[in-house]
């Protein structure tokens, strides 16, 4: 009895073993074929937010093509709405704060993780631009308010002013009231980020915006914040916030998108779990009642998507097979709710 027990043991051990080589064999296999669909990338590839992405992509796609470093090509591409005085949530042009200031987030991130940020920046149009010199010139990643003026000043560029006639106009009618709502989404009009999928199959990004309007003096958003704002990591893919900016610093929005494609979730899955994460912190929230926030993202194999918790958000596709244009986000509830 007692061999014919060993007997059995023996024999199921060896089954079990059997089965776990060929099981072993079967997800090698597996791998080796996803390895393979890695390789087919569709690139280049550029999202960005907004239907103000479309004339960024633009120019960033012609700079690519014509062999430009992916950082340049991004420059280039968001410095068009940063200079723009029509669109009043970047750059020249923006929504000042309560005191009647312009001040300007930006920053820029590579496919070797390196970056560069400025926050808190009054006097220069292209805070983006800034931000690149940042990366490119200093050890630091951010700089902020004076200190961020000064180094973009030692760098060439040039003091202008930001208010425009219109948006001082708007800026002494909130006045009257001084009365503290975000203005962000609803009319189509917020921070810029873009992702970009180059011909080299690397990632990279930016983001640039005016801030809330009508925010207090020296608040910073999400803008300038990697892993808030943007984040990417070369072997994954990257991600880029709109919306408002404490809510996505308060759950480092961007970087758990990238964590959660990270984890095997399509870009559009894992914008959707992080927006209905914000949702759940936030849903008996003060800021709720006004509360939007959007996330686009892309992955290694030039797979895109976009989510945002309430109705409206759009953002710019650019890629061989389609050109330029704008796509709907994907929404857990609209305005009425």
């Amino acid at each position: 009895m007692s061999n014919r027990r060993n007997f059995i043991k023996t024999t199921a051990l060896g089954t079990l073993g059997i089965s776990t080589i060929v099981g072993c064999k079967e997800i090698a296999e597996s791998e080796t074929t996803t390895a393979v669909t890695d390789k087919t990338q569709k690139k280049p590839l550029i999202i960005s937010t907004w239907n103000h992405g479309l004339p960024a992509n633009e120019e960033t796609w012609k700079q690519i093509k014509n062999g430009k470093p992916t950082l340049d090509a991004i420059e280039s591409g968001m410095n068009i709405p940063e200079g723009d005085p029509n669109i009043r949530s970047v750059g020249y042009g923006g929504y000042p704060d309560r005191e009647g200031k312009v001040t300007l987030d930006a920053c820029i991130m590579d496919h070797n993780s390196d970056c560069g940020s400025v926050s808190f920046l009054e006097g220069i149009k292209h805070p983006i631009s800034v931000a690149k010199r940042v990366l490119q010139n200093t050890p630091h990643v951010m700089l902020s308010g004076e200190g961020a003026f000064q180094f973009a000043l030692e760098e060439g560029f040039k003091e202008e002013n930001l208010l425009t006639p219109e948006s001082e106009k708007d800026w002494k009618k909130w006045l009257e009231a001084s009365k503290y709502k975000p203005v962000i989404n609803i009319e189509n009009h917020d921070t810029i980020s873009m992702l970009v999928l180059d011909e080299a199959g690397n990632i990279s990004g930016g983001c640039t915006t005016s801030g809330a309007a009508w925010k207090m003096h020296g608040r910073v958003g999400d803008s300038p914040i990697i892993g808030a704002g943007l984040f990417l990591d070369n072997e994954v893919g990257a991600a880029a916030a709109t919306g408002l900016g404490e809510a996505v610093i308060r759950t480092a929005g961007s970087a758990m998108v990238v964590e959660l494609m990270r984890q095997g979730k399509s870009p559009d899955e894992a914008c959707k779990e992080i927006v209905e994460r914000i949702y759940d912190k936030h849903k008996n929230h003060k800021d709720m009642e006004y509360l939007q926030v959007g996330f686009i993202a892309i992955n290694k194999n030039g797979e895109y998507g976009g989510y945002s918790l309430r109705s409206g958000f759009n953002y710019a596709v650019y890629d061989e097979d389609k050109g330029n244009r704008m796509e709907d986000a994907q929404f857990k509830m609209t305005w009425d709710n």
